[in-house]
């Protein structure tokens, strides 16, 4: 997320943006919004249940959702008059934060989602590696030929 300070994906409130503008897109149940969510951002940022239901809940609390509980339990969270007059209240910051997450099937900035889901598995590897202890000089040779093997294929490509 090219010039985001910090650790933090999203500011204060732009969650609850992003989850609103979802729901007002087709109604939806946590569990597909948390899919969705992954999915617009190329697979780097998968929201947790601890993030997105207390964000559906406050949306309902705050009357921009109402909930439709199905037979099994599941709720299916769809937009109110008065969470669409919020959005449109807040349709710029909306349209910035769409903008920015990208679009369902690419990530930010053009990169397709399946590349830049590799490129967030290699840097993961990297720390995860890093993590567990010094890196001597055969493990950092045969690192290093399998980045260069991969950054030949990929300019192959």
């Amino acid at each position: 997320m090219g010039g985001r300070r910090g650790s933090r994906l999203f500011d204060y409130g732009e969650l609850r943006l992003l989850v609103l503008a979802m729901i007002a897109e087709q109604p939806r149940y946590g569990y597909e919004l948390m899919k969705a969510i992954e999915e617009r951002m190329g697979g780097s940022y998968s929201p947790s249940p601890g993030v997105i239901y207390p964000t559906l809940s406050w949306l309902e609390d705050m009357g921009y959702t109402a909930a439709e509980t199905e037979e099994a339990g599941r709720k299916r969270y769809r937009i109110t008059p008065e969470g669409e007059a919020f959005l449109a209240a807040n349709r710029a910051a909306v349209d910035d934060l769409l903008a920015r997450v990208g679009s369902v099937g690419g990530a930010p900035d053009g990169v397709p989602a399946p590349i830049l889901r590799g490129m967030e598995n290699l840097k993961l590897a990297l720390r995860l590696r890093h993590r567990r202890g010094p890196i001597d000089r055969t493990a950092a040779e045969a690192i290093a030929a399998a980045l260069d093997a991969a950054a030949l294929a990929v300019e192959r490509t």
